[in-house]
């Protein structure tokens, strides 16, 4: 995969330009086109967007208006063809405030424009590379340990990098990639459009679908630590097994487990935990489960060596990945029984499996920063027009829904499931009861419906009583009898940092510590373990309104400059202010429970043991991004 492609000179005609156009959205095309030509001519008042109406598909914006959309655009192409593709130049940042307006259908405010033009990166810049080395504070030295080489750790390695700071990677695995390169069951993809589920710094046009595979994506990660340069600073095979700080020494001593078994002690001014949420598997606590005598595995460490044709198959769990191997496993065994505690809500995603269509990959080969504008595209249709949807009204009375807005939704969900399911009995066991955005949506294309239609697919709601030596035994006292047991039972999210032991100060155990309540000051920071950053830290989830790249590149940046307020200040360490950290996580937990995931009491991995909600960000987009550009330095404690 290549990154930043350069485009191809337009040669097609004018009827196959307007062909190719067919099916594009009409915002991110005629924003991009005039990027590409500088005729701002084309951004027609009555060709915007409706900013009231951003959650709707069609953006307020009718067929005849998207037919005139496309067909100027068209002609604009054509005009730069015939004027011989030439180059243009970066547009300078009015114009692309005046593009960002266009396309958010209103005058968006300057924080909005600047995060935003951030996210766009248009012709490569890059907003978000530091604007310092460590060259610049004299003859400074700061190493820095990350563990994980996966999303996180590929951006915090890469910004570090580009600020001069010595880096070094552990990681477990002998690949780059975490969660892309652990995760490979059958239909394994990503549920967030690629061109939003990509770093800023690092667009592509070359996605072959909208939502990529696993394979796509652990190819995009690996191309990133190649052309960076970050893969030489990997230590692939090493597992952390110990970080202590010392307090004497003011660093990090961090003990691995080399892949020759040996014990190795690593020196580091800071350390990054890039290990995220999802990288250890939840094995449901039933009794019996170890004296099921076939084949039994978790979806995160999918064994592909067990054939599964003409097999009886047991899948225990509907969650986001069960949702995507379950299909997968259908068309292959025998028999596949299903058994699910909670149905997913289901979001409707015609395009989902969906190879780019010819006429998109023609605009992204010879446009091919309309991916970046269809990023910015995705962002602003996703920001916080969504969060009053998932918000808690106290005078709403009901247990599927915490509001009207969010009412609303669920009855247009619930119609996309009467229109799937038109079985009454299967409706009812499908359809979910607690309100939506409580768990995680579950994409779908219709395939959902498709499988449990098959008639080798038996769908059971019950309860489990046990598992039995050749089976699943339920509590009516139904028996299912199999060959191979499934877990798609997800991760224990809320065990931050584990396995590896954390000992911060005077040798305080952070799990200790935390005792089952992971908090961090902005996700990141924890006093008393001084220079240590979390990345997907405790309350760093988005749920409805972006994508986790979003959030880590913010905590890289964050990162790097606390990294230069530290050698700028001449001091070896920070630690924030317990009472900063306190007073930060009472307004995020009261937040939570504002909302649909926090009031509702259906079983989500958002939620820890004691009920509290560990994972999610309930706050806006630009709350993080307004937070994280820079560390404050009244926060903490610097020695």
């Amino acid at each position: 995969m290549h990154l930043h492609p350069q485009p191809q000179p337009i040669a097609a005609s004018d009827d196959e330009i307007l062909a190719a156009l067919a099916d594009i959205e009409t915002p991110p095309l005629l924003v991009a086109v005039a990027s590409l030509t500088g005729d701002l001519s084309i951004l027609r008042d009555d060709l915007r967007p409706s900013a009231s109406q951003s959650f709707d598909p069609t953006a307020g914006i009718t067929p005849e208006q998207a037919d005139t959309a496309r067909r100027i655009a068209a002609d604009a192409l054509g005009r730069h063809r015939d004027a011989g593709n030439p180059s243009v130049t970066r547009p300078d940042p009015p114009t692309v405030r005046a593009l960002l307006d266009f396309m958010a259908g209103t005058s968006i405010e300057d924080d909005y424009a600047e995060l935003m033009t951030e996210e766009l990166a248009i012709a490569g810049a890059d907003h978000r590379a530091p604007d310092w080395t460590i060259s610049d504070i004299g003859d400074a030295t700061f190493r820095v340990a990350i563990v994980g080489a996966g999303m996180s750790g590929i951006a915090a390695a890469y910004r570090l990098g580009q600020a001069g700071v010595d880096t070094v990677i552990l990681e477990k695995n002998a690949d780059v990639g975490g969660t892309w390169l652990e995760n490979r069951y059958p239909g394994c993809r990503v549920d967030v459009p690629n061109h939003f589920y990509s770093y800023s710094f690092a667009q592509t046009s070359e996605w072959p679908q909208y939502f990529s595979t696993q394979a796509v994506l652990l190819d995009y990660f690996r191309a990133c630590a190649d052309e960076f340069g970050i893969r030489g600073r990997v230590r692939f095979e090493t597992e952390v097994l110990e970080a202590a700080w010392s307090d004497s020494d003011q660093r990090w001593e961090v003990t691995v487990r080399t892949a020759d078994g040996a014990t190795e002690l690593i020196l580091a001014d800071a350390l990054v935990s890039a290990v995220g949420q999802l990288n250890q598997p939840n094995l449901p606590d039933i009794p019996g489960r170890e004296r099921f005598e076939g084949e039994s595995f978790h979806s995160a460490r999918w064994d592909a060596s067990v054939d599964l044709a003409g097999k009886r198959v047991a899948i225990i769990g509907t969650g986001a990945s069960a949702a995507q191997f379950i299909p997968a496993v259908a068309e292959q065994a025998a028999a596949l029984t299903v058994l699910q505690r909670t149905p997913p809500w289901l979001l409707e995603t015609p395009n989902y499996h969906d190879d780019l269509s010819g006429g998109a990959r023609w605009l992204l080969d010879h446009v091919p920063e309309f991916a970046n504008w269809d990023r910015v595209w995705i962002f602003w249709r996703s920001h916080e027009v969504l969060i009053p949807m998932a918000t808690v009204d106290d005078a709403w009375d009901s247990t599927e829904s915490v509001g009207l807005m969010n009412d609303l939704v669920r009855q247009m969900f619930t119609e996309y499931y009467r229109v799937q399911f038109p079985d009454p009995e299967l409706f009812e066991k499908v359809l979910p009861r607690y309100p939506p955005f409580s768990k995680r949506f579950v994409r779908d294309n219709g395939i959902w419906a498709r499988t449990f239609s098959r008639s080798n697919v038996t769908l059971d709601v019950g309860s489990i009583a046990a598992i039995t030596p050749t089976g699943v035994a339920m509590a009516d006292r139904t028996v299912h009898e199999v060959d191979v047991i499934i877990y798609g039972t997800g991760f224990k999210a809320s065990n931050f940092l584990t396995p590896m032991t954390v000992r911060g100060r005077g040798g305080r155990d952070l799990h200790e510590t935390w005792d089952g309540e992971a908090r961090a000051y902005l996700g990141l920071t924890i006093p008393d373990f001084p220079n240590l950053f979390l990345m997907y830290g405790p309350n760093t989830n988005i749920v409805i309104n972006g994508s986790i790249i979003y959030f880590s590149e913010l905590e890289a940046r964050y990162i790097v400059e606390s990294a230069r307020m530290l050698l700028k200040a001449g001091v070896r360490s920070m630690r924030v202010r317990p009472e900063i950290h306190d007073e930060y996580n009472r307004a995020v937990d009261a937040a939570n429970t504002r909302m649909a995931w926090g009031a509702a009491s259906v079983n989500t991995w958002y939620k820890n043991a004691s009920g509290r909600v560990t994972q999610n960000w309930p706050f806006s987009l630009l709350e993080f991004w307004q937070r994280t550009r820079h560390p404050n330095p009244d926060d903490y404690i610097l020695e």
